[in-house]
This record gives structure tokens, C-alpha cells and sequence, in this order.
């Protein structure tokens, strides 16, 4: 499965909700950053390594893959791989076997991968930046998140919930959402998406004290609700929450 999307859409949490949709529930979901890994640590990190195949291996390590056998395992930012972590992945994907490094025979893997960019990987094929046979088998199906100003009506659905979770995870106050800042939440541009704008309600509800206001959001929002309320008029939603 092949993930698309901005940054802060929620690609992991695709990946996440495809994994425990699916027989494989039981098994094993692993996340790795393949722009984060060093590309000379990567194909040790996803198919592990051998005792002495490399200074300071001074044990053998399983791999990413091995540990997710019979699971998923979500490969974001795979762009940032290299061109022989490419060959390496493909191999993995059509024959279902990898090869710790340092090994000198394969190992079998069962494993469904989940890759996600942020990246247009038909542009990059093109430019000779990543494998189009790569490509092909990542994209047996493909799925593009839209990006949070796109999907503008969302944003009272996610405002709900998001304010449950900093219930949850902080045990303040449950907080609403004024009028006047909920235009400022749909007039945003919302960047950085979802992820944005959990940022921002958590800030929100850290400076309210009651009631969530224009003034208790980030000041790049809080200047967009003069012009919002102007072109909300009357008609804007109503305040969240009970």
C-alpha cells in the first residue's frame, strides 16, 4: 500500500487503521522513518545483520522486517532511500525474502508494507530519483490524503475529538470552542495539517480558562478572525462541545 500525503495528514494513522482492519490485527506493526536512518545504518535497520559484518556489530540484530513476519510494517518518507535500499526493498516485496547484512543466505518475511511520502513519486520516477519498478509494487493500491484545506467541513468533527483525546491524555477541564475561534479554525491554512491544528487547540486549551477564545490560539491564527468573521457573517457554526 502506497500512502500520500502532506505533512501532519495522517499517513501513519492510515496505516495504523489499515493494519487493524485486516487478519494481520494480531500480528506485529512496526514504524521505521527512512529519512531519519542514516542511509549506511537503513538496510541493517530493516533487514538486520550478522555479528562482525560491520565495525561495532558486536551481535546479531533482527531486522525490521523479520520482526514484523506475519505483521505490517510502515515505511515513512521512503523517497529518502537510496538507490540500492531501492533494490534491496524490491527484492523483499517480490520474493518475500531478505538478507541480513553480512548473511549469505536469505531469509523469508511475510510482511505487508505500507510506504508513505509526502512527495510525488510519479515526479521523481521521472527525474530518475526513484525506481518506477519499485513504484509499481509499492502501488497495488494507492491512497491520497487530502489535505486539511480541502476538507475544511472536517475541521468541527476533528476539533471534537482532538479536545476528548487532550481530555484524556491531561485531565483539564473539557473545553469548547467560541464562535469567533472556530472562524479562525476554518479560515486557517492549516500547513501542517491535523497535526497543525492539534498543535494549536492544545496550546488553546493550555491559555483558556474556560471557553476557548480567539486570544488562547497561536497568534498566526488568532490574526486570520477578523477577516474570517467578516466572511462568516451571521451564518458561522455555532461553539462546540456541551
Amino acid at each position: 500500500v502506497l500512502v500520500q500525503g502532506e505533512t501532519g495528514t495522517g499517513k501513519e494513522l492510515t496505516a495504523r487503521a489499515l493494519h487493524y482492519a485486516s487478519p494481520r490485527r494480531e500480528g506485529p506493526f512496526l514504524a521505521v522513518n527512512c529519512g531519519a536512518v542514516p542511509r549506511e545504518l537503513l538496510e541493517s535497520e530493516l533487514f538486520g545483520h550478522l555479528k562482525g559484518a560491520f565495525t561495532g556489530a558486536d551481535r546479531d540484530r533482527v531486522g525490521m522486517f523479520e520482526a514484523c513476519h506475519g505483521g505490517t510494517l510502515f515505511l515513512d518518507e521512503v523517497e529518502a532511500m537510496s538507490e540500492a535500499m531501492q533494490v534491496g526493498l524490491l527484492r523483499a516485496l517480490q520474493e518475500g525474502e531478505i538478507k541480513p547484512v553480512g548473511a549469505r543466505e536469505v531469509r523469508k518475511v511475510d510482511v505487508r508494507v505500507v510506504a508513505a511520502t509526502n512527495q510525488d513519486l510519479d515526479r521523481l520516477v521521472k527525474e530518475g530519483r526513484f525506481r518506477a519498478d519499485l513504484l509499481f509494487r509499492l502501488q497495488v493500491l494507492r491512497l491520497d490524503l487530502p489535505p486539511l484545506r480541502e476538507r475544511v467541513d472536517d475541521i468541527p468533527d476533528l476539533v471534537e475529538a482532538i479536545l476528548d483525546r487532550i481530555v484524556e491524555e491531561t485531565r483539564l477541564p473539557r473545553r469548547t470552542v467560541g464562535k469567533e475561534a472556530m472562524r479562525a479554525l476554518l479560515a486557517a491554512p492549516w500547513a501542517g495539517n491535523v497535526r497543525e491544528l492539534e498543535n494549536a487547540l492544545k496550546q488553546a486549551v493550555a491559555m483558556s480558562e474556560g471557553e476557548i477564545q480567539v486570544r488562547d490560539l497561536p497568534p498566526a491564527i488568532a490574526a486570520r478572525s477578523a477577516g474570517a468573521a467578516v466572511a462568516g457573517a451571521a451564518d458561522g457554526p455555532p461553539a462546540t462541545g456541551a
